[in-house]
């Protein structure tokens, strides 16, 4: 192995040590602490294809708090754990769009909230391995819908509520579409669109996904 260029200081053993800065072979770049060898402590880490890491490290993975800048100009800004993504962040996208809340090995999962910039709208409840799932509210801007969430789309009773004071309420059922000759395995996630069936309007009530809590008269 040849010796990556180092500028900084080492221990007793002549082991990185302290504050440095290193050319690695690949073109990458690290300017921050070591510990005994490895990167520990603060440090910026700049990649080859433009992108670039600025936080904490523990032996040598990304750990604790940082800001990660990809290439395409996106933007992570959070906890890390053992490289990955893990904990509370905030994930601005390259088209403008923004996650806040909760991380698990690298994916959104658990509760946290997706802003639509083209739109406005706003996303706010479950995550499951980056997708969303589970009770969630979809806010748009003069309504809302409330309800449950798999793989990205309303399921069963939900409701929407309107500014004017009234609400929809109502079920997504799951509608097999037409499918033509020879299509049978084609994209099976295609063939089934939900499909919005209107129940009843109400005045606004209070309504959890468990169950109607209605005012008392």
């Amino acid at each position: 192995a040849f010796e990556q260029e180092y500028d900084g200081e080492r221990d007793s053993e002549g082991e990185r040590h302290g504050r440095g800065k290193a050319q690695l072979p690949n073109g990458d770049t690290y300017d921050g602490e070591y510990e005994h060898g490895v990167r520990s402590g603060q440090g910026t880490y700049r990649f080859r294809n433009g992108a670039c890491y600025t936080g904490e490290y523990l032996q040598n993975k990304k750990h604790g708090r940082g800001t990660f800048f990809y290439p395409d100009g996106s933007k992570y800004e959070g906890e890390w754990v053992n490289d990955q993504r893990h904990g509370y962040g905030e994930y601005t996208y390259a088209n403008g769009d923004m996650y806040t809340g909760e991380w698990f090995n690298d994916h959104r999962h658990g509760q946290g909230i997706y802003v639509y910039k083209e739109t406005g709208s706003k996303y706010v409840g479950g995550w499951v391995n980056g997708n969303q799932e589970g009770e969630a509210e979809l806010i748009h801007l003069n309504h809302r819908f409330k309800g449950k969430f798999v793989n990205g789309n309303p399921v069963g009773h939900g409701k929407y509520v309107f500014d004017i004071g009234c609400e929809l309420h109502g079920e997504y059922i799951q509608s097999e579409q037409d499918k033509g000759e020879g299509e049978e395995e084609e994209e099976p996630s295609l063939l089934f669109a939900p499909k919005w069936k209107a129940l009843e309007i109400t005045k606004l009530t209070l309504w959890t996904p468990h169950g109607e809590n209605l005012p008392p008269p």
